[in-house]
């Protein structure tokens, strides 16, 4: 038991800590650029590494703690140190597989099937493990909780259950085919690059000539089309908002928002993702958006930057 109360104790610790982070680092991040992706720097440094490899290694944390912590139930008087029932069945254990199926894609699939992807800044993914490390720990601790047990008891029989898993599935889709959708843009870039190595070689041209290597690096950025592309620039981030809203519906209740001192007392780590997912990614969004309006003079001047025709 004393172990349970310390393992209580911590949980509402970081809990409540991870709940303020997130604010105040969201004002920092539309003033710094994080260095990856079409922000990565573009003079060569020690700092920099691969972006797919890093990428790989900072999203397989979140996965890796969040199954440790539910196949311990550190928070169960009854059970700690063993798994909750390991069965679609159990409601918990149906959410858990939500979230490994993300991470499934995320960590391995998506950057296995990426053609190119920018260099990182070592501080990208540093700062992103110490996240996965604490939210991965904090999902997995909750699920296999006595609250997470009470609360989805009979979730299977309730709409607001299955509600949330539909959001989940809808957002887990749509972030996936617009991605797809990024994918093409660099494959195409690719090809295009290959063809031109044989031409130039053929011909015997020099591609570092005229700083043109600097422009191929950057060629994969593009204007996308189709899907939610029409009308804004990152659906991709919407649509994985869309996912985490569902899950948290599915497995808690949103937290009491009538002062902060109740918000950090009954926010729950799934309320907790899926705040802290709009507060570090809508930044970027809206940096990303403005970027791609300074870089293409003919980018659609209808487009919102993440939330169709509200912002």
């Amino acid at each position: 038991m004393p172990d349970v109360q310390k393992a209580q104790a911590l949980y509402d610790l970081v809990r409540k800590w991870f709940a303020l982070m997130p604010t105040a680092i969201c004002p920092l991040t539309f003033v710094i650029d994080a260095p990856f992706g079409r922000f990565s720097p573009s003079q060569d440094s020690i700092f920099l590494v691969d972006g797919i490899k890093s990428w790989i290694f900072m999203e397989l944390i979140a996965p890796t703690t969040f199954l440790y912590t539910f196949l311990q139930s550190p928070l169960s008087p009854t059970a700690a140190g063993s798994a909750p029932p390991l069965t679609l069945t159990h409601p918990p254990t149906f959410l858990a597989a939500l979230f490994l199926l993300h991470y499934l894609n995320r960590a391995i699939i998506s950057p296995l099937r990426t053609p190119s992807r920018s260099k990182s800044h070592i501080m990208v993914p540093l700062s992103a493990v110490g996240f996965n490390v604490i939210n991965g720990a904090l999902l997995g601790a909750y699920l296999s909780s006595p609250t997470a047990q009470a609360f989805l008891a009979g979730g299977f029989e309730r709409p607001q259950f299955w509600a949330g898993v539909v959001l989940w599935a809808v957002g887990l889709v749509g972030n996936i085919a617009h991605d797809e959708i990024l994918l093409n843009i660099r494959r195409n870039a690719k090809a295009k690059g290959k063809a031109r190595q044989i031409t130039g070689a053929a011909k015997g041209d020099d591609d570092d000539d005229n700083g043109k290597s600097k422009k191929n690096k950057q060629e994969h950025y593009a204007i996308p089309h189709g899907l939610l592309y029409r009308f804004i620039s990152y659906p991709n981030y919407f649509c994985e908002w869309m996912e985490w809203l569902g899950f948290a519906i599915a497995a808690s209740p949103p937290p009491l928002i009538t002062s902060l001192a109740a918000f950090l007392t009954t926010i729950s780590p799934p309320w907790l993702f899926f705040f802290s997912e709009v507060l570090l990614m809508f930044p970027r969004a809206w940096k990303g958006h403005k970027w791609y309006h300074r870089r293409f003079p003919d980018y659609p001047k209808e487009r919102k930057a993440v939330i169709p025709f509200i912002l």
